[in-house]
């Protein structure tokens, strides 16, 4: 699939047919969110994987909201994204940020990160849905997630059934930048 086909086809998917993703196809997206710059190269990101049945389940009825638990009820995976705090926008010798956005950056460059996983996933026809409504508390213990790291997503991963909506219309490039 052609880049620009990708970015036209990429879209959040809230209804799964359950076929399992691959361990490999899994990994695909993982290998190509690493690819995205950061900080001062920090590489910050970090990736939960979670593809057992098991832990797919408790992740969704353990740590997400009713209304994500429904629009992932067949998802086979999750990919829970963080980054470690205080590093991407920190100066490495005093520790105080470089500039007012502080650990905006980590969460910044983790999106930049995510953007390339799901582009990947896509091209691999895989469909995603990124969600923010999680209960963080749960997560961490539940994936051993260390303190020193900011949860920021849960990524449903899998299949979309068939005859899911249409992509939302997106906004006129007028609507959105000036140029000068």
């Amino acid at each position: 699939m052609e880049f620009q086909e990708v970015i036209k086809a990429r879209q959040s998917v809230r209804s799964f047919n359950g076929e399992p993703v691959s361990a490999e196809v899994v990994e695909e997206m993982v290998l190509a969110a690493m690819e995205a710059p950061s900080w001062k190269n920090s590489q910050t990101s970090r990736y939960y994987c979670v593809t057992s049945e098991n832990m797919v389940e408790r992740v969704r009825s353990e740590v997400l909201p009713g209304f994500n638990q429904n629009s992932t009820a067949k998802a086979p995976a999750f990919i829970v994204t963080t980054f470690k705090k205080n590093i991407s926008g920190f100066n490495k010798n005093t520790g105080e940020p470089d500039n007012e956005v502080g650990n905006g950056w980590g969460a910044y460059d983790l999106g930049l990160h995510d953007m390339l996983l799901i582009a990947k996933g896509k091209e691999l026809g895989v469909d995603t849905l990124i969600m923010g409504l999680r209960d963080e508390k749960v997560l961490t213990e539940l994936l051993s997630i260390p303190e020193d790291e900011q949860i920021m997503s849960v990524i449903a991963v899998g299949y979309a059934t068939e005859g899911i909506s249409a992509k939302p219309k997106r906004k006129s490039v007028d609507e959105i930048a000036r140029f000068f």
